[in-house]
């Protein structure tokens, strides 16, 4: 008589609850980096780039994972951000610079100090490209300042002009 009773219930319970956190996690979308910087999605969230504005020009990247939180160190000398304002294009190569836990020969940070780039990165109507490789596979990342943000200093927009 008691053979009969199997615990068939909780064997379909876990299964329901996977789709729910499956469907949690993508629509889990980051707004800022760690560093407090914009984001660019880098393939299909593959990786991100985070871009933080600094003082006098100062411009650093961050390689961070798929969500935005950890580092990762690329075997790259530079990244490249391309961009076009005012109807003429430019190009700013950003040279590794490696975080201290970065592994050797590799880099998570890359920066430059321009106050041009900074200025012009701020700028209605910029369009800005960061393009860089990671494992041998190229990426290009729509760079967009958010404005909306409070406590973003701007004094770097006045200091070149």
């Amino acid at each position: 008589v008691l053979g009969g009773c199997k615990p068939a219930a909780p064997a379909t319970e876990p299964k329901s609850a996977v789709p729910a956190k499956a469907e949690h996690a993508e629509h889990d979308h980051p707004t800022e980096g760690p560093h407090h910087g914009d984001l660019v999605e880098l393939g299909n969230e593959e990786y991100h780039a985070e871009i933080v504005h600094g003082d006098g020009g100062d411009i650093s990247i961050y390689v961070l994972d798929s969500h935005a939180e950890k580092a990762v160190p690329i075997e790259a000398a530079e990244v490249v951000i391309n961009l076009t304002h005012d109807g003429k294009a430019e190009q700013f190569k950003l040279p590794a610079t490696p975080d201290a836990g970065d592994p050797a020969g590799k880099s998570s940070k890359f920066s430059l100090k321009d106050e041009e780039l900074a200025s012009d990165l701020d700028k209605e109507g910029t369009a800005a490209k960061l393009v860089l490789s990671i494992n041998g596979k190229s990426f290009t990342g729509k760079i967009e300042h958010h404005h909306e943000g409070a406590g973003h200093d701007h004094a770097h927009e006045k200091a070149g002009k």
